[in-house]
């Protein structure tokens, strides 16, 4: 443990921020980035406001943190699915899309942060939108890879352009996010997946 005497130790700092971020991201989940109150988050973690402003400079500054956190643990999903070299490439980019399904139900089917602050801020924050715009390119891009291999293999069409497609397969997959938000469910999720498998790769 490090830290000078009589001052929060750099472990209690980060496990600090570690928990306001966690808090952020469900509430964030449940409520949208307007409804969702600086006084509330330190409410619910029982940190004063010194020590949020120490961590984070606004409010906007914190939400674009727990975007970072969210995609950090989108990737380590992806990470896990697309780099499972002993599964065919195709079974790997649906097992991405089963793994987020997963950790929506996880978090009640209240659908994804990055469609759900885009459609409410990319219009009216810059910061926002470029997030979210380099966030969506850069999922697009790792599926679009193994979508390569697959083409390679011929397990898809050789005229299939996989950016293209992987593209059209996130549009999908976030309006079926929304839909799931709205019922609560994993069908619109389900549904997605076997369109895009039978449609957008055909």
């Amino acid at each position: 443990m490090t830290g000078t005497p009589g001052l929060p130790s750099d472990d209690s700092l980060h496990a600090t921020k570690r928990r306001l971020l966690d808090v952020g991201l469900t509430t964030l989940l449940e409520r949208g980035y307007n409804a969702t109150g600086i006084q509330d988050l330190l409410v619910a973690t029982s940190v004063p406001k010194g020590s949020f402003y120490h961590h984070f400079a606004s409010k906007e500054d914190f939400a674009l943190q727990v975007v970072d956190r969210y995609l950090a643990e989108v990737h380590a999903l992806l990470d896990q699915t697309l780099g499972d070299m002993e599964r065919a490439p195709l079974e790997r980019v649906k097992g991405s899309f089963e793994r987020l399904m997963a950790m929506y139900a996880a978090q009640g089917h209240l659908g994804s942060l990055l469609g759900l602050l885009g459609q409410e801020l990319a219009a009216v924050n810059t910061a926002f939108r470029r997030r979210m715009e380099g966030a969506f390119d850069g999922i697009a891009r790792r599926l679009a890879e193994t979508l390569e291999e697959a083409r390679q293999r011929g397990d898809i069409a050789a005229e299939v352009e996989p950016l293209q497609a992987a593209n059209l397969m996130l549009d999908c997959w976030e309006g079926a996010a929304q839909r799931s938000r709205l019922l609560r469910s994993p069908a619109p999720l389900e549904a997605a997946i076997e369109t895009s498998f039978r449609t957008v790769l055909a």
